[in-house]
């Protein structure tokens, strides 16, 4: 039996619109943590969540009469749980990884309502950002399938939820 057929074990080719829930060891495509599970400080076990986004580089461009059609690159990053587009700096850099006891947040978004977040996402800011005489072009350079993770931890002042990539902590509210 493959590591993909076995029960409460998730393979990382599988899409991201399958639903897994919690599981007790998955394979996923995730950024890059600039903290890692064993950094958090907990006075007990820390959890993970990860969290579905599709990242995309797009470009709009504009035409315009009398001179050089202008574009305008950005990055949109997709949170498929959400369902919302952001402003992104870079594609982030991604690694599959095998993360244990782990809730895998289900996908609200398919691959085409996605793209159509991010189309409508670069269309507007394109619009805030020059003065257009027809619709701008959007084109998708590529786009990355990963997750976010994020630790959860014990602690005696209250239970924290922390930002693998960015190490920022919020309190874990109820």
């Amino acid at each position: 039996m493959t590591d993909a057929h076995r029960p409460g074990r998730r393979d990382a080719s599988a899409s991201l619109e399958d639903d897994c829930g919690r599981c007790e060891r998955a394979d996923l495509p995730v950024i890059s943590p600039t903290v890692t599970r064993g950094d958090v400080d907990s006075t007990g076990r820390v959890g993970a969540v990860a969290y579905p986004y599709r990242i995309y580089d797009a470009a709009a461009t504009v035409d315009r009469p009398l001179i050089a059609d202008r574009e305008i690159e950005y990055v949109v990053s997709v949170d498929r749980s959400r369902r919302l587009a952001v402003r992104a700096d870079t594609v982030p850099e991604t690694t599959d990884r095998t993360v244990d006891d782990v809730l895998v947040i289900p996908s609200e978004l398919s691959d085409d309502q996605s793209r159509e977040k991010a189309e409508d996402a670069v269309f507007n800011w394109t619009l805030r950002t020059v003065a257009v005489s027809s619709a701008p072009d959007v084109r998708f350079e590529r786009s990355v399938d990963a997750y976010k993770l994020y630790w959860l931890a014990s602690r005696p002042e209250g239970d924290v939820i922390v930002d693998s990539v960015r190490a920022t902590e919020s309190p874990l509210e109820d």
